[in-house]
């Protein structure tokens, strides 16, 4: 089975042809390490599905500190989407932390196939509730948690991107200093 397919499938069923027909309104694209996939000042169109690879999702501040605000691993959808859905340019940078393999779709096929399939309406409408719900919970642990207690839930919840990112990376993702990290653990 596709792995698309199977991803829309844990929340909706699809017949043959009508994936057939939501696949062909995706792009297939590679980045490789460390190119970026967006840049802050973009005009944003499009969504990403990631197929394989680990992505981060980051701001600077005036310093050029780096924060992190997501990282996208295998089965996740990233992109800007303040700048996705306002048609606004982009304030974060998106970048590959592995070799990436991943599809897009762009804002304008995005809502013909939620008109044409309203069943795709509803995939994408439960995604953007998981997602918003994410966000909540990780800016709840931010102002609710020590350290320690964010770094022991990320732990527990993504152990894949705890083996896959640098210690630096996972620092800015907590909002520590990498020695306050190092000693967590």
């Amino acid at each position: 089975m596709h792995p698309l397919r199977r991803h829309i499938e844990e929340v909706i069923s699809l017949e043959d042809a009508e994936f057939d027909h939501v696949l062909n309104h995706f792009t297939p694209i590679k980045k490789r390490k460390h190119q970026y996939l967006i840049q802050e000042g973009e005009l944003i169109n499009k969504e990403y599905w990631v197929v394989k690879g680990c992505l981060r999702a980051y701001v600077l501040d005036e310093s050029g500190r780096e924060h992190i605000i997501q990282f996208a691993l295998e089965d996740w959808w990233v992109t800007d989407y303040q700048a996705f859905e306002k048609e606004v340019t982009s304030q974060i940078y998106i970048d590959c932390l592995e070799d990436c393999e991943l599809l897009y779709i762009t804002k304008s096929d995005r809502e013909k196939l939620s008109q044409e399939f309203h069943k795709m309406e509803r995939f994408w409408a439960k995604k953007t509730k998981f997602g918003y719900i994410a966000s909540q919970n990780r800016v709840l642990s931010l102002l609710k948690n020590t350290a320690k207690e964010r770094y022991e839930l990320m732990s527990a919840q993504y152990p894949n991107i705890i083996q896959r990112v640098s210690k630096k990376m996972i620092a800015s993702y907590l909002g520590v200093s990498r020695e306050t990290l190092s000693r967590l653990y």
